[in-house]
C-alpha cells in the first residue's frame, strides 16, 4: 500500500453520476426510468462497463447482468463495493446509482494515490434491485439464494415474466442459478446509499450506519363486490369494493398501535379499481399491502392482524376477499464487526454517525448471506426518494464517499479490524 492518502474527486464523481443519469431520463417529469431489464437499464450497463474498462479494471458481466470491475490481485478473495443502477418508474437521480458511482470513484482515488491493494477490490453494479420482478435478483444471484421456483413465478405488474424480459435483453433467466460466488471468495460487501428517509437530515447527522435491514411481506388483495349505477343504487344496498379498501386503510393506524413497534410500517401503495368510471360503484379492487419491520415476530403479527381486518371489512361490506402472499424477505442483521470498522473510521474522520435500522431493502441484506456486509447512508433532502424530487446535498455525498474510501482502503490493505 502507498503512504499517500487517497481523496475523493468530487467533480469527477459528479460527472460519473451525471453520465449514469443520461440514461432513462424523462425530460417532462424529471424522473428516471431504468427499470430492470429495460432498454435504458441495459444501455447504462454497457456504458458503465466501458467506464470501468477505461480505468483499467478487469471487467466482467455475469448471467443476470451484474457488472464487476476488479482492481488488484487477480486471485484470492475480493471486497465487493457498489450498489444498483436500475430505478423504479419515474425514480430519482441518486437511489442506487450514487452507490455504484461512489464505489468506482473510490477505486479511482485509490489508484490515483498509488495504492496497490493487497486484497482485490471489485466495483459491482447489481441488476434488478428495485424489485420489478419481486426480489433483488442481482445480489440474490451473487449470494446463491435464487431458486428455480422464484424464477418461474417472477412476473411484473404488467404481466411480463422475468424470463421474457431477460430473453429480450439476450439473457437466460436460468443463468441466475449459476451466477453464485463461491463461499470464501468474497471477503466483504460495502454499499453506500441515500437514506430514503428524513432521520439524518432532521438530526443534522452526516452519515448513518445501518445495523439491521427490515424485512417485508407483500400481500396482494382482491375485493369482489358489485359494479352498479352510482345514482340509482342506495348506499345500504351497495357492495362497494373501494369502500372496503378504504375501511382496511382506515384500520392501519390501530393495527400498528396494537401490534407494531417503532420500526413497523404498513402501506397500501398500489390500487386498481374496476370499472374505474365516475358514474359506477366500483365492483372490484385489487391492491397490495406492504408490511415491514426489523423483527420477524412483529411482521407475523402484523400480517395476521391485517388478514383478520380484511376478512371483517369484506364481510361488513358484502364483499368477497382473496389474499395472496406475493413476496417475502426476512429482516437481516448486518455484520457487527464491519459496522464497527465503519464507526471507527467515521470517528477518525471526525464524522458524527448514527446507528440506525434501514426500513428499505438493499443489496447489503442479501449479500450478508454470502459475506460480512455493511451499509452506509447519506441524508435525503426532506426524506424524499423514489420520486423526481429525490436529492442529496453534495457536501453530504462527499463526506459519505470519504468514509467509504477510508474503510475500503483499510480493508484492501488486508487489515479489516485494525489499522496498518
Amino acid at each position: 500500500m502507498s503512504e499517500h492518502t487517497p481523496r475523493i474527486n468530487s467533480s469527477r464523481l459528479r460527472a460519473l453520476l451525471d453520465g449514469v443519469n443520461a440514461f432513462g431520463k424523462n425530460p417532462r417529469t424529471g424522473g428516471f426510468n431504468r427499470t430492470g431489464y429495460s432498454q435504458a437499464d441495459m444501455a447504462v450497463r454497457t456504458w458503465f462497463m466501458e467506464e470501468m474498462r477505461r480505468d483499467g479494471l478487469a471487467v466482467s458481466r455475469d448471467g443476470v447482468a451484474n457488472l464487476f470491475g476488479r482492481f488488484g490481485p487477480r486471485g484470492g478473495p475480493s471486497i465487493l463495493v457498489g450498489s444498483h443502477l436500475d430505478t423504479v418508474p419515474e425514480g430519482g437521480a441518486f437511489d442506487g446509482a450514487l452507490g455504484a458511482c461512489v464505489a468506482l470513484e473510490c477505486v479511482r482515488a485509490m489508484r490515483d494515490a498509488g495504492i496497490v491493494p493487497a486484497v482485490a477490490v471489485e466495483v459491482v453494479a447489481t441488476a434488478e434491485e428495485e424489485g420489478r420482478f419481486g426480489g433483488m435478483l442481482g445480489s440474490q444471484a451473487i449470494a446463491g439464494t435464487v431458486t428455480t421456483e422464484q424464477l418461474d413465478a417472477a412476473i411484473d405488474a404488467d404481466g411480463t415474466r422475468l424470463s421474457e424480459a431477460m430473453k429480450s435483453c439476450g439473457l437466460d433467466a436460468r443463468d441466475a442459478l449459476t451466477a453464485a460466488r463461491a463461499p470464501g471468495s468474497v471477503a466483504a460487501f460495502l454499499e453506500l446509499h441515500i437514506e430514503q428517509g428524513p432521520v439524518l437530515e432532521e438530526r443534522g447527522i452526516p452519515v448513518g450506519i445501518a445495523h439491521t435491514v427490515a424485512g417485508l411481506v407483500n400481500l396482494a388483495v382482491r375485493l369482489d363486490g358489485r359494479a352498479n349505477h352510482s345514482g340509482t343504487t342506495p348506499m345500504h344496498l351497495r357492495a362497494d369494493a373501494l369502500a372496503g379498501m378504504a375501511g382496511i386503510a382506515h384500520a392501519i393506524p390501530d393495527i400498528l398501535a396494537a401490534h407494531g413497534g417503532e420500526n413497523s410500517r404498513i402501506t397500501i401503495g398500489k390500487l386498481d379499481i374496476q370499472p374505474n368510471f365516475m358514474h359506477t360503484v366500483p365492483g372490484r379492487a385489487d391492491f397490495v399491502v406492504n408490511i415491514r419491520d426489523t423483527h420477524p415476530a412483529r411482521i407475523a403479527a402484523l400480517c395476521d392482524a391485517m388478514r383478520e381486518c380484511m376478512t371483517a371489512v369484506a364481510k361488513a361490506n358484502g364483499l368477497g376477499c382473496t389474499v395472496e402472499e406475493h413476496s417475502r424477505m426476512e429482516p437481516v442483521a448486518l455484520d457487527p464487526d464491519l459496522t464497527g470498522v465503519l464507526r471507527e473510521e467515521a470517528a477518525r474522520l471526525g464524522l458524527a454517525a448514527l446507528d440506525m435500522p434501514s426500513g428499505a431493502g438493499h443489496d447489503a441484506q442479501t449479500m450478508q448471506a454470502l459475506c460480512p456486509s455493511a451499509l452506509v447512508f447519506v441524508p435525503s433532502r426532506n426524506g424524499v426518494s423514489h420520486a423526481p424530487e429525490e436529492f442529496t446535498d453534495w457536501p453530504d455525498i462527499e463526506q459519505g464517499a470519504e468514509l467509504m474510501l477510508a474503510v475500503l482502503t483499510r480493508l484492501a490493505a488486508g487489515s479489516p479490524t485494525g489499522r496498518g
